[in-house]
Order: structure tokens, then C-alpha cells, then sequence
């Protein structure tokens, strides 16, 4: 079925599963709280996606590093001078976009590299970029080609082999665009704004004291390379996983938790020798598409998408994303990109440090290329709740159920009394929730009759409920219900647990099928 992005927002609401930050002020922009079943089910998106990439595997170590890190990273990686958006406001409304979110945009990029290069052109809709260089006269490469030219970005080679290191200007090409929100013709020239949050570290806020909240994990991977590989007595390929927290001041937000200026990522940086990495970073592409068809998404919701020369960030050779049909149409979920050896390189040449590889095997030192998966826990979250929304029709009423893998389900399994009022049932129950919880998240609700407490609990995706009735005290059985298939099972109250052991499995069988390069 299709389901409406208003209904999943309506669902998290009510059933405790997202709020909007802040809402009693008015709400704060692009920031949500993760109520009860939220906090539940995204500690079990990242649990699974921990047990995929580093408790199952032998190649992957885990780390967690500080979401304050030297300001010096950030310059070394790139993102000071170069992690921004063109932005454009309407005089008029006051809106703010994206320019190049605007249908029909174009830009003109100027971009300076050192004192002697410039390049500029008109690089949205086709046609050549021309750069004149005083020692090696005008080139001209042609859209299409093995150099990536549609929209020059910082970090573009130069056919000398020097890299462009900033932006300089940005500027619309022809009449103004029409604004999206009042239609008036009064946007403002584009100007580059920096996605980067600022504060400042000790009592004086200048330039001295200034860092950044890091907006990805990636960089304190690469900076820590050489202490895993150490520590952990690492030989090539191998991996470093994390999950954290991420900011990044976005011009526009939106669709609920998509995009948003605080979130959380899982990303794995892969290691790996020169000459090997197209066979890893195929493996890689195959092992994150099929994660998701592994937990549960309906495989005509996914796709891979690679990316156009233009969408390239300026340290990625390749990209595939891993998209997913929402609501509000395809939409990126998982990015695997091919970094090649951009990050190390860039360190070492900041620190003077070594961050080559020594390989034993063959007596000689080389700089790792790097594959990275990343993808985000929050759209994560959304994506699974989106695709196991279902409603139907059961006896002539509308019945809502979250058709979760159990392993990501916020509570594993229910205990009902079908009478609350006998004391002697609802210990009974009380004594068996409390057993279960040893093991899995287990609830008690007596709040309503037993109809009402079945749905409540199909609709944030309980796969198993336990109803202990008057038979229950003479035959020592309860009657377990299955979520999906609403079939009943009379079980003796001291194997329940094991019964729902064979049933509650946290790490589904692996899917292989190849992700369709």
C-alpha cells in the first residue's frame, strides 16, 4: 500500500515513537525527540546494523570517537573551504532554498586554484568548461568525459594534476528564477553558505578558540587508522565502524526526519590495497543493498543509483546510493562511496605523519584506498516504518499493524490478562512479563478489553501478544498470538519462552542475492 508521509508522522506521535523537538515553545526547525518505542526501535536499527558489520564479520573493528575533534581536521579533510550550498532568499516572502533545488537553475561557478588558474562556465545544463592557465594555455574537456566537468566543484584536477582548493563565486546566468513559495521574481545572486556549526572551546570566543561540531563520523576513522591497525594487530583489508552523531546546519530541511541538522550515522570505513578496490567496493555495494532487503524492505522499494560526475563529492572516485522509495518520492538512504586514498593522503601531508602501509608480504609500503558505507539511523528508522505500514480490513474495521522484523520491533511481546479484575490472572501475567523481560522487552497492559489491546499493540509492531484468561489457572496454558497471521497457539506458561525463543530471532538469516550494479 501507499502511505501517506502525514500518516507516519500522526503514528510516531501518538504511539511514542517521535516528537517535534521543543514542541511546547513552538517546536525547534529540522530537530525531533525520540519518544519510548522511538528510542526503542532505533537502539535496534543500530544493534543490527552493528551484528552485520562488525560482530558478524572477522575484518571489522569498532570505534567511537569524539564529536569534537582538532580544528585542523576539518581544514585537512576539506570541509572548511569546501562543504557548502549555493543559497539564494526571496526579497519578497523571505524564503530560503537551495539554488540549485530551484527547477530550471543554472549556475556560473568561478573557482580558483592558487593565484594562476581560474575556471568558470556554465556547467548545469552541458556543453565545455574552459580554463585558461598561463603555462599551459586554454583546455577545453568536454562534458561526459573521465574528467568529472559538469559542475566544478573544489577538489577538481587540473590536467596538470593540481587540485582546485576553494570557491570564489557563484552567480545566476540569465533572468532571475521564479521563487517556489510566492512566484516572484526577486531571488537573491546565489551566495556559498558553509554547513558547518561553530563554537568556540575556553572563556574567549575568537578565531583561535574556534571548532566545529563534526558533520560526519568518517574523518575520526581516518585519523585513528594507524592506532586500530596497531592496536589490533590489523593486516589489510580491514574495516573501522561507528556510530555517532553528526551536525550540520542545512539551508532547508525537511520531510520529517530525512534531513535534519542533528543526526546519527553508521559508517564503516574499509581499507584496502590499491588494484583490489573495484572487487571490494562491488562487495560492499551487494552487502549494504541486501541489508535492508535482509531486515525486512520490500526489494521493489530499493534501488541503486550511481552517481553523475556532477553529484561527486571531491574526494569520491564512485558512488552508489542505496534509494528508497518514499513518500515524497526516491531518495537517497545509504550512500557506498570509493574515497580511493584522498583522506589519508591529506592527513599525512598535514602531519607529517605515516599513514602508509607496511604489506610483509610483499616488502613495500602503499597508501590504503578506502570504501565507505554510510547511512543514516534516522532515515533508517523512517525507511522501516514506511515500509511495514499496512492497513486492512479485519471484521469490518480497520485494523493498522507495523509488520517490523522482531528484531527490530520495539517490544518483543505483550502479557494481557483477558480479565483484569481477577487478581490471581494478573499475577499470573505480572509473573510472566517479569520472566520475559530477562530476555527481551516485554510489557503489561490491562487498559482496555482484549480486541483493543491486540491492536494497540499490532499498531507499533509487537509481534507476539500472551493472554492469560480463567483457563490459564487450572491448565497452567496461555494463549500466544502471532502479529502478521493473527493465529493463536494455547502454550504451557513455562515454555513460552521457549517457544518464543525459536520465534524472536535478533539476527535473520543473511540475503546474498548480487545488488544490481
Amino acid at each position: 500500500m501507499t502511505v501517506s508521509l502525514d500518516t507516519i508522522i500522526s503514528l510516531c506521535k501518538r504511539r511514542g515513537f517521535i516528537f517535534q523537538s521543543s514542541e511546547i515553545y513552538g517546536g525547534m526547525a529540522a530537530c525531533y525527540d525520540y519518544g519510548p518505542l522511538g528510542v526503542e526501535l532505533k537502539r535496534n536499527v543500530r544493534d543490527a546494523w552493528w551484528r552485520a558489520m562488525v560482530q558478524e564479520r572477522d575484518d571489522v573493528e569498532g570505534i567511537e570517537c569524539s564529536i569534537l575533534m582538532h580544528p585542523d581536521v576539518w581544514r585537512t579533510s576539506g570541509h572548511v573551504a569546501n562543504f557548502t550550498d549555493p543559497l539564494v532568499d526571496c526579497k519578497t516572502c523571505r524564503a530560503r532554498f537551495r539554488a540549485d533545488h530551484i527547477d530550471g537553475y543554472k549556475a556560473k561557478y568561478s573557482v580558483t586554484g592558487g593565484s594562476e588558474t581560474t575556471v568558470s562556465g556554465d556547467f548545469n545544463k552541458g556543453g565545455e568548461v574552459t580554463c585558461d592557465d598561463g603555462d599551459f594555455g586554454p583546455w577545453e574537456v568536454e562534458i561526459g568525459s573521465e574528467i568529472p566537468t559538469k559542475v566544478i566543484r573544489p577538489g577538481f584536477r587540473l590536467p596538470d594534476g593540481r587540485i582546485l582548493d576553494s570557491v570564489e563565486k557563484i552567480q545566476f546566468l540569465g533572468s532571475p528564477r521564479n521563487c517556489p513559495t510566492c512566484g516572484n521574481k526577486t531571488l537573491t545572486e546565489p551566495r556559498l553558505f558553509n554547513l558547518l556549526f561553530r563554537t568556540h572551546v575556553g572563556p574567549i570566543e575568537d578565531a583561535a578558540s574556534t571548532v566545529f561540531l563534526r558533520p560526519e563520523t568518517a574523518q575520526g576513522m581516518f585519523v585513528n587508522f594507524e592506532n586500530v591497525r596497531g592496536a589490533m594487530r590489523r593486516k589489510l583489508p580491514f574495516g573501522i565502524a561507528q556510530i555517532g552523531r553528526s551536525f550540520r546546519n542545512e539551508i532547508t530541511t525537511k520531510a520529517f526526519v530525512f534531513r535534519t541538522l542533528e543526526f546519527e550515522q553508521m559508517e564503516m570505513e574499509y581499507f584496502c590495497k590499491p588494484g583490489s578496490d573495484e572487487e571490494v567496493y562491488r562487495h560492499w555495494v551487494a552487502e549494504r543493498f541486501n541489508w535492508y532487503l535482509r531486515y525486512g524492505v520490500k526489494r521493489e522499494n530499493l534501488r541503486l543509483r550511481q552517481h553523475d560526475a556532477d553529484e561527486l563529492a571531491h574526494y569520491s572516485r564512485m558512488c552508489h546510493d542505496v534509494e528508497y522509495n518514499f513518500p515524497m518520492g526516491w531518495g537517497e538512504l545509504e550512500g557506498i562511496a570509493h574515497r580511493g586514498d584522498y583522506d589519508l593522503t591529506a592527513h599525512m601531508q598535514a602531519t607529517g605523519k605515516d599513514l602508509q602501509y607496511f604489506d610483509p608480504e610483499t616488502n613495500s609500503k602503499y597508501t590504503p584506498y578506502v570504501i565507505e558505507p554510510a547511512a543514516g539511523v534516522d532515515r533508517t528508522v523512517m525507511t522501516f516504518l514506511i515500509d511495514e505500514y499496512h492497513e486492512e480490513e479485519v471484521k469490518g474495521e480497520k485494523r493498522v499493524v507495523l509488520r517490523l522484523n522482531p528484531a527490530l520491533a520495539p517490544i518483543k511481546v505483550a502479557v494481557l490478562p483477558l480479565l483484569k479484575k481477577r487478581p490471581e490472572i494478573v499475577e499470573k501475567c505480572q509473573a510472566l512479563k517479569d520472566a520475559l523481560k530477562r530476555r527481551w522487552r516485554a510489557v503489561y497492559d490491562e487498559t482496555a478489553s482484549i480486541g483493543k489491546l491486540y491492536r494497540r499493540q499490532d499498531e507499533v509492531g509487537t509481534p507476539y501478544c500472551v493472554t492469560v484468561d480463567v483457563d490459564s489457572l487450572d491448565d497452567g496454558k496461555a494463549t500466544v498470538r502471532d502479529r502478521d497471521a493473527m493465529t493463536q497457539d494455547r502454550i504451557e506458561m513455562d515454555r513460552i519462552e521457549e517457544y518464543l525463543a525459536e520465534r524472536l530471532v535478533l539476527s535473520p538469516p543473511k540475503v546474498t542475492t548480487p545488488a544490481p550494479l
